[in-house]
């Protein structure tokens, strides 16, 4: 295991290593706009649309599976160097879809598939072309507290947006309809801003991490992490799926406890994200990602004992356990990314990209049926299920060889930076 001096963090040498303040100002608008209307897609189908609940869940899955028939489209226009044009599409076509989630008659859910799918596409399109303008701009470890402090800005924006939404549901079906409209509006905003970026990338003629010409190499498979990565991303639903789940129907503990707990996970992963990735640039990428697998089986194993406590301590037990979920969470979300940049050539970092983001996309749309299927079975079926597959996973990351690129590209990465983000963080002393 490779280990390095950890880096400081400077603020605004950071922001220009994560594409600039313009583009990051698109990225605050973007997840606001999110946070006001994704939480509340089902019941703007349920209230506006009057739709009945499981057509409306059908529709919004539909439009998260079918959006990931674009992502082989995404990665061949990033590779042809397209960066900022691809982000704000990705913003744009959400703004079709809140549009037409605007014009749907009430009662029909055709056009409300429609709308999902759009959204979808959108939602499918960001993180792969996200990463993508982020690794043109940063390199080394830059780019990893660049791309984390990417995902701490998002849940910041997402989390205020949903605040704002919670505290305006009591307009009724108005106040829904209004935040969509505000939605498509920052959507719109944040596209004209990416945009405004111009950047774009020459794969061919692209640097390797080292700042040298690479020669072109074949894209790495990945098939382990890739494999691993659907595992991986069922932590992401578990504050949201599994754990109200079982506090409400396996511990009868109040609802209020879930709302913490996500509360909790929101406001640990915007505190936490950047210094806890800079912390882990210590080690390896790849023997990180491994340890995020080895603490979230840590944390299932620590769910499966707090519920077995009972009503009086199991709810609180299951609050302290979601700690440690978090951290496994912020530790996978920083290392796995990261890893899948500098594993791709240059050349082909857009269909790497979109390939993780496909795993991605795929874990997220299965674990709401798997978690709810395994939590049926019990509490052992359920976290002894997450367990065992989570460590499988760690371990197959931790053994998978790199193919096509050299040992210290998953490793600690060098000392140095780019010129082009020169400053964003310096050697410890």
């Amino acid at each position: 295991m490779a280990i390095n001096s950890a880096p400081k963090i400077r603020p605004r040498a950071l922001v220009r290593a994560s594409g600039g303040p313009r583009y990051a100002v698109a990225l605050a608008v973007d997840a606001l706009g999110t946070g006001l209307l994704r939480p509340f897609l089902l019941l703007y189908g349920v209230t506006v649309l009057r739709l009945s609940a499981p057509v409306t869940g059908i529709a919004m899955t539909a439009g998260v599976v079918v959006g990931l028939v674009c992502m082989p489209a995404v990665g061949r226009w990033l590779d042809r160097g397209a960066r900022s044009t691809v982000v704000a599409a990705s913003m744009l076509v959400r703004v079709l879809g809140v549009a037409l989630l605007l014009a749907t008659p009430a009662g029909h859910p055709w056009p409300f598939a429609t709308a999902s799918l759009f959204l979808g596409i959108g939602n499918q399109a960001w993180p792969a072309a996200h990463a993508a303008l982020v690794a043109t701009v940063a390199h080394g470890r830059e780019r990893d507290t660049a791309l984390a402090a990417g995902r701490a800005l998002r849940n910041a924006g997402l989390g205020t947006g949903a605040l704002i939404a919670t505290g305006c549901l009591a307009g009724g079906i108005t106040a829904l309809q209004a935040l969509a409209a505000v939605t498509a509006v920052a959507y719109l905003a944040a596209a004209a801003l990416a945009w405004s970026v111009h950047l774009r990338a020459d794969p061919a003629a692209g640097p390797d991490e080292d700042g040298a010409a690479a020669a072109p190499a074949p894209a790495p498979r990945m098939r382990a992490l890739l494999a691993a990565n659907v595992v991986y991303v069922f932590c992401l639903d578990v504050p949201e799926i599994a754990l109200p789940l079982v506090l409400v129907t396996q511990l009868h503990a109040s609802p209020v406890w879930s709302a913490a707990i996500f509360v909790a996970n929101t406001v640990l992963v915007v505190t936490l994200q950047v210094p806890v990735t800079v912390l882990m640039s210590r080690f390896s990428r790849r023997s990180v990602l491994a340890l995020a697998g080895v603490v979230l089986t840590v944390s299932y194993l620590g769910f499966l004992v707090a519920t077995s406590l009972g009503h009086g301590w199991g709810a609180p037990a299951v609050a302290a356990v979601s700690v440690v979920c978090t951290l496994g969470e912020i530790i996978y979300a920083g290392s796995a990314t990261a890893l899948v940049t500098v594993l791709a050539p240059a050349h082909a970092l857009g269909r790497v990209l979109a390939r993780f983001q496909l795993s991605t996309g795929f874990g997220l749309a299965v674990s709401p049926a798997v978690i709810t299927a395994l939590a049926s079975h019990g509490p052992a079926a359920l976290w002894g299920g997450l367990a065992g597959a989570t460590l499988l996973s760690a371990s197959a990351v931790a053994t998978e060889k790199d193919q096509g690129r050299r040992p210290k590209d998953s490793g600690a990465g060098p000392k140095g930076s780019s010129a082009s983000t020169s400053g964003a963080l310096s050697a410890a002393s």
